[in-house]
């Protein structure tokens, strides 16, 4: 009597061209998912028009030379985060010497995305100390960028990397 050769349990070149299709294929699907999901979370546009920034920082050099002689500091005093809001208090002195009459505006913003930016407007408390409350204040990393003018028209711009607790 012939042999008859068992064909369910053998493995083709058919079989082993079909595994490796679908798994290319479930690697090429994953793969589309991460990348659509990186690219709509970041981006990777953080400034604007940084071509055109960077053809003018020798002038960006020269501004933060002057701002360094008017011998102003910042410094973040206090954070506070109530729930979904808070607030921010700013000192602001020279040679030691708390600065009174100024006017801080500015902008917080999250270090990956610019869905959360809010603008900040600081009122003062006396002291050197100003105040801003923020409306949308969630924990994590927060980037600040301020501005205070006095009156002669003197500015100095401050950066700054808040923790919301």
């Amino acid at each position: 009597m012939p042999q008859q050769d068992n064909i369910k349990g053998k493995l083709t070149g058919r079989h082993v061209l079909l595994m490796v299709v679908a798994f290319f294929g479930v690697m090429l699907i994953a793969n589309v998912i991460f990348i659509r999901a990186a690219v709509r979370t970041f981006p990777g546009v953080s400034e604007e028009k940084s071509y055109f920034q960077g053809l003018h920082y020798n002038d960006a050099l020269a501004e933060r030379a002057v701002q360094s002689r008017l011998g102003w500091t910042a410094e973040v005093a206090e954070v506070v985060r109530e729930g979904e809001t808070g607030r921010i208090v700013i000192h602001m002195a020279k040679n030691e010497t708390a600065l009174t009459s100024l006017a801080l505006t500015g902008v917080l913003k999250r270090p990956a995305h610019s869905e959360d930016d809010q603008p900040l407007a600081f009122n003062p408390l006396g002291e050197g100390l100003y105040e801003a409350e923020v409306a949308a204040f969630g924990a994590g990393a927060w980037d600040m960028a301020l501005r205070a003018e006095n009156n002669v028209g003197e500015t100095f711009d401050i950066e700054a990397r808040i923790i919301a607790p």
